[in-house]
């Protein structure tokens, strides 16, 4: 993975690249999260590479290499109130706002994973597998995935009965089992869950 992108956009005249991603678009429970990595020119970190693709030890391992090798970074997200109220695009590009206004650096460009433009402040590139091909999306990916992680696994400490832990959120059969046998929680998305509310 080089920094084609990020190098291409430095050539354009912007300082401050910024990569884009988030983690959690498709669960049933729980915040969509949204992370924002700027890397120093030439970063080298071992092993980046899609959060999807990396065992779960091993983005743990990243993230603290990432942090500490990042010149800016901010994680952020969009709870499920906000998913069912303005819809789960909408809370993505909030959640990916939110990460891009905390960086303590401001960024001027920003590199976004995917096909679609996020509104932010800046000028954005959308790249699709971008988390496969630019640091800095791989690098925010893993932000995102990790910290959506943990954050499951704090709700499995709250709501035992519905095993987040093991799922994360994601509709498995596993999951779907357990709504039927325990309702709907305080974290679910509704909007997701239509036929199970109205069946």
């Amino acid at each position: 993975m080089t920094f084609e992108y990020e190098q291409e956009a430095r050539a354009g005249g912007f300082s401050s690249v910024c990569g884009v991603d988030e983690a959690g678009r498709g669960p049933l429970a729980g915040p969509v999260f949204a992370a924002a990595v700027i890397l120093p020119d030439g970063c080298e970190i071992e092993g980046l590479n899609d959060s999807k693709k990396l065992s779960e030890k091993k983005r743990e391992q990243l993230f603290d290499i990432i942090i500490e090798k990042a010149e800016a970074y901010s994680i952020a997200s969009a709870d499920e109130k906000e998913i069912d109220e303005i819809n789960i695009l909408q809370a993505t590009f909030l959640a990916m706002k939110r990460a891009v206004e905390g960086l303590s650096t401001p960024a001027d460009f920003a590199l976004v994973d995917g096909n679609r433009t996020p509104p932010l402040n800046i000028p954005v590139k959308t790249v699709i597998k971008g988390d496969s091909l630019s640091p800095s999306i791989a690098a925010a990916s893993i932000l995102a995935k990790v910290s959506r992680d943990r954050f499951m696994y704090d709700l499995a400490r709250e709501y035992p009965q519905y095993a987040f832990d093991q799922h994360k959120g994601y509709g498995t059969k596993l999951h779907y089992e357990l709504i039927e046998k325990y309702g709907i929680s305080p974290v679910h998305r509704r909007t997701f869950l239509k036929k199970i509310i109205n069946g």
